[in-house]
Parts: structure tokens; sequence; C-alpha cells
């Protein structure tokens, strides 16, 4: 399922991002990569706040509709 879809205040793993190679490299780099661990702080609108190791992120509807979480 889309990130957009998790379940608030549960620990998610990220099963894949669909998105081109630059977005991928990007997201890696912030520590959103396949087999990490979210958690889904806010959702609104698609866009989503998610809590990633130390920090918060948030990311609009467009990219993360792309991540796959199980």
């Amino acid at each position: 399922m889309p990130i957009t879809l998790a379940p608030l205040d549960t620990p998610i793993k990220v099963v894949k991002v669909l998105a081109d190679e630059k977005t991928k490299r990007h997201l890696e780099s912030l520590g959103i990569l396949v087999n990490s661990t979210l958690t889904v702080l806010s959702s609104i609108n698609g866009g989503v706040v998610v809590a990633v190791k130390d920090g918060r992120l948030a990311l609009d509807a467009k990219v993360a509709s792309k991540i796959l979480v199980a």
C-alpha cells in the first residue's frame, strides 16, 4: 500500500520506491530506502509527515504515493 494509506503512529517498513532514479537517491540520502522503518505522524490531503531515524520529513502527495509500505 502507498504510505499515504498507512496507519498513523505505527512503525511501517518500506517495501518499494516507484520513483525515478534521481528521486530514489534523494530519498535514500534522507533515510527512506527499502527495508527501512518509518512512522507516519500525520497525513493531510495525500501529503504525509514521517519520522525517519531521529528526524521528521514532510513528503508531498506526489512523492508519498510512490513509496510502498507494509
